[in-house]
C-alpha cells in the first residue's frame, strides 16, 4: 500500500537558518531538533516526496515564507556527536541514535508571506496547528487543505506536487 503525501509545516527561526539559505543551497539537512515529538515526526511520520512549510519562527513578524520537499529518509542527526555544536547529546549513540534529521530540498519561495497573525483570523485555516495558543513544536503535520489554501494565498500560481 502506498501511503499518500502528508504535509509539515517546520519552524528555523531565519538568523539560524532561513528560505534564503535554503533556496541558495537547494539541499541542507533538518536537525537541531531536540524535542521527542517533533523527533517522532522526522522519524516515524514524515516520508520522502512529502511537502513542508518553511515558517519563519522567532521573527518580526514570524510566518510562512516558503516550500520545501523532504529529500530522505530518516537518518542520525550528526549534530548530537559534535561536542562542539549547540546540539551535542552525551547520551544519544550513534549505534542507537537518539536524534533524527532529514534532508530537505528548496522547492519555491511564496511571493507573499503568510502571518500568523493573518492565520489566526483566517475562518478558512480553524484546526490548524500553529495557530493554537501555547503550540510551539517545531515540527507540526498540516492538513492537505490547509496546504493547497495556504500555497494560493501566499501567491504560488501553481501548487507544489
Amino acid at each position: 500500500m502506498v501511503k499518500k503525501k502528508q504535509y509539515w509545516l517546520m519552524k528555523s527561526e531565519p538568523d539560524v537558518y532561513s528560505i534564503d539559505d535554503l533556496e541558495r543551497d537547494d539541499r541542507e539537512p533538518w536537525n537541531g531538533i531536540r524535542n521527542y515529538q517533533a523527533r517522532n515526526f522526522l522519524r516515524d511520520d514524515m516520508k520522502e516526496g512529502d511537502l513542508a512549510f518553511f515558517y519563519h519562527s522567532n521573527a518580526k513578524p514570524p510566518g510562512i515564507v516558503g516550500v520545501m520537499k523532504i529529500d530522505s529518509g530518516p537518518e542520525p542527526d550528526r549534530l548530537a556527536f559534535d561536542e562542539n555544536s549547540a546540539y551535542f547529546d552525551p547520551k544519544s549513540d550513534p549505534e542507537n541514535p537518539r536524534w533524527i534529521q532529514r534532508q530537505v530540498r528548496f522547492v519555491a519561495r511564496l511571493p507573499e508571506m503568510v502571518t500568523l497573525e493573518e492565520m489566526k483570523k483566517d475562518e478558512n485555516l480553524e484546526g490548524i496547528l500553529v495557530t493554537r495558543r501555547g503550540q510551539r513544536l517545531s515540527i507540526q503535520p498540516v492538513d492537505a487543505h490547509h496546504f493547497r489554501y495556504l500555497c494560493k494565498r501566499g501567491g504560488l500560481k501553481k501548487i507544489p506536487s
